[in-house]
């Protein structure tokens, strides 16, 4: 099959052997494998052995609800989905389960403390409000308990990117050239980004937030940040605000999102490149992770130079080179940008915290692995991009279970994140991957190293996609998030879709333009640079052909371009979509699906992916109301609520039921907002 015809819209112009060729002879290898005229089928999937039906503290490696996995954590039975799949949904209203309700928490703009006015529907509200309410377009999230019931705690949201015209319903003030005039709102933008930490509370069976509440705050745009691991300090990051190099000011496009196992919050920076502009000549990595050269997303820079303009707050944002050293300009702003950031939300006093070590892209979603002791800390995180790579982390330190009960979280997060081994995946046909490190000795494909390229390792972080390209990686259809399965340790990845891909068809691999994506899953090997991988399901409309749904999804499960992945402590993984395809989008908005991988095993126990035999485990859970995406997934400890993010919706919430649909005729200023996800009976969510 030819190699993948030339876009010039994408940033990874290497010749590295892109993911749907090395997919393409995978199956062909599978089907060679199941026809028994050669290999044994433990080749392909001898890493996908069920390890029982019940968790131990050693495998409890990465629930999405409530503390860190210690020692002392009880066993957990395995779930059975006990809920019937529901119908696709065309509504301004979520749809959920039969015999579930779901609540409006949260929404953009609800005020923190009373430094804040309430929201005003006429867009009235400023930058200082922002600075002190929930920020816009609600993502990934993560739920902390403050009690062992589970039923107070700390709720901690990502805020991807603005609506201009929601946040200024007469459209951004611009003067005859289309320049922004007006600081207010500018900032106003600036503040709606990032992260809320809220303090929430179970009253009545109903989930309220605490105003006032000391721990309550927001991390914007703006806000002052240190910088740990390989660049900091050095001369990459010396710009006029932080000569030195040890800080950088806001997060940018946070998306995916991750926790550790000593209890922090991970915050993952991913189109963030759009937020800067060099209006000179581009540098090697600023080309490769694609820097404009024309504009800023927001036009966040017009105001440069204003009288009123406080510390560069504007002038940052454009980096084109303008003094005779970068500590005379801002040619380094974007350096800062482009990493996980560790958040404690039990500390309000704590200061926000870059963990360059983990690579420098455009980041979607970090997730730990398997805890042992005394082996490393491994964090695996997507590059959100076509034709983008896989990444895992792992530390130099080992880990000790003790460190989940820290007393300083942000000093543990020094010693398992500032220092370790970055990798990048390879994939190969026969099931088999590479993880590729990313180190100065590290041989290249033309026979070189890394070494030739780049003179230190902060360099090699600097342009991490860069260093990719030079060992061999394989061009993935869009990685995000991911998530380990609590009882194999397998991990999972969701690729979201590639509508660019533009390569010949074959009967093993027919998917051109694939707005449909798949999800991935691999396990470990014996060793930290092997792994054994498999595709678990393919995305697809239910009335595709064979080639195409290859999972034999039906109408009551059909999805594309999965995207938000967790696996909650019971073994159940919840899917959530960022729909690409107009065939599925035609049926149903956005949703949520649900499945228990670890019982899906042939008469060998052998894993097994979803096909049309197995097909009816995966169910449709959940569905968010018309033009949303449904993101962000957390749960609490005891499982009776799950919380899930709606972003962007159209024409919703008409009311705090979430489930109301706005009545025809009837606009609503549209607000992205947590739903609550609870059991009319106060049982488990999703048994």
């Amino acid at each position: 099959m030819s190699k993948a015809t030339f876009d010039p819209t994408r940033f990874n112009k290497s010749n590295n052997t892109p993911f749907n060729e090395v997919l393409d002879k995978h199956l062909s290898r599978r089907n060679f494998v199941k026809s028994g005229l050669g290999l044994s089928a433990m080749t392909a999937f001898s890493g996908f052995g069920i390890a029982g039906c019940s968790s131990s503290s050693d495998n409890d490696s990465n629930p999405v609800d409530g503390t860190p996995s210690t020692p002392d954590t009880p066993n957990v039975s395995q779930a059975t989905l006990g809920f019937e799949s529901i119908a696709g949904s065309k509504t301004d209203a979520v749809t959920v389960a039969a015999g579930y309700s779901a609540y409006v928490l949260a929404p953009w703009g609800e005020p923190l403390n009373d430094k804040a006015n309430a929201f005003k529907e006429d867009g009235s509200n400023t930058a200082e409000d922002q600075a002190n309410s929930m920020g816009m377009h609600h993502d990934g999230m993560h739920f902390f308990p403050l009690t062992e019931a589970g039923d107070d705690g700390l709720l901690c949201v990502n805020h991807e990117y603005i609506d201009q015209a929601a946040l200024h319903p007469m459209g951004p003030t611009v003067d005859a050239d289309g320049n922004r005039t007006v600081l207010d709102e500018i900032r106003k933008e600036i503040n709606a980004h990032g992260i809320s930490v809220v303090r929430i509370k179970l009253n009545n069976g109903m989930w309220e937030t605490v105003k006032n509440d000391d721990h309550n705050r927001r991390f914007t745009g703006a806000t002052v940040m240190d910088i740990a691991g390989p660049l900091a300090y050095s001369s990459y990051l010396e710009t006029r605000y932080s000569p030195d190099g040890s800080q950088a000011r806001g997060t940018l496009n946070n998306c995916g999102n991750g926790y550790t196992p000593w209890g922090t919050y991970l915050t993952c920076e991913e189109n963030w490149p759009g937020y800067f502009v060099n209006r000179g000549e581009l540098t090697e990595e600023q080309q490769r992770i694609g820097l404009s050269t024309s504009g800023t997303r927001y036009g966040w820079d017009h105001l440069a130079g204003n009288d009123d303009e406080r510390l560069d707050e504007f002038a940052r944002f454009d980096v084109t080179r303008s003094g005779t050293s970068a500590a005379n300009d801002y040619r380094n702003e974007a350096n800062g940008h482009g990493y996980i950031v560790e958040i404690d939300p039990y500390n309000p006093n704590s200061r926000a915290v870059k963990r360059t070590a983990l690579g420098r892209f455009r980041h979607e979603g970090c997730t730990f692995g398997k805890l042992e002791e005394g082996k490393p800390v491994v964090f695996y995180s997507g590059h959100d991009s076509r034709f983008e790579y896989l990444y895992k982390y792992e530390s130099t330190a080992l880990w000790t279970e003790a460190d989940a009960n820290s007393a300083n979280r942000i000093i543990t997060g020094d010693k398992y994140m500032n220092d370790g081994t970055l990798y990048v995946a390879k994939f190969s046909e026969d099931g088999v991957g590479e993880w590729l490190a990313l180190t100065l000795d590290s041989v290249t494909t033309d026979g070189n190293t890394l070494a030739d390229s780049f003179d230190s390792v902060a360099s090699i972080i600097l342009n991490t996609a860069g260093a990719a390209d030079l060992v061999g990686a394989t061009p993935m259809d869009r990685p995000e998030w991911a998530s380990v399965d609590p009882f194999t340790g397998t991990v999972y990845l969701t690729l979201t879709n590639n509508t660019k891909r533009v390569d010949s068809t074959n009967p093993a691999n027919p998917r051109l333009n694939n707005s449909f994506g798949h999800i991935i899953r691999w396990d470990e090997g014996s060793n930290a640079t092997e792994f054994t991988w498999d595709i678990f399901v393919f995305g697809s409309p239910a009335d595709g052909d064979e080639e195409t749904n290859r999972s034999g999804l039906t109408d009551m499960n059909q999805f594309a371009s999965p995207d938000g992945l967790a696996f909650d402590k019971r073994g159940i993984l919840w899917v959530q979509t960022d729909n690409g395809a107009d065939e599925v989008e035609e049926y149903t908005n956005d949703q949520m699906l649900a499945i228990v991988p670890s019982p899906m095993t042939d008469d060998n126990g052998q894993q097994q992916v979803v096909s049309a035999d197995n097909q009816a485990e995966l169910k449709r859970f959940f569905v968010g109301p018309n033009g949303c995406e449904v993101t962000g997934f957390a749960i609490t400890p005891d499982y009776t609520t799950v919380f899930a993010n709606i972003q962007h919706p159209r024409n919703w919430p008409y009311s705090a039921v979430a489930t109301e649909e706005t009545p025809d005729g009837t606009t609503v200023r549209p607000r992205a907002a947590t739903v609550i996800i609870r059991k009319d009976d106060g049982a488990e969510v999703g048994v």
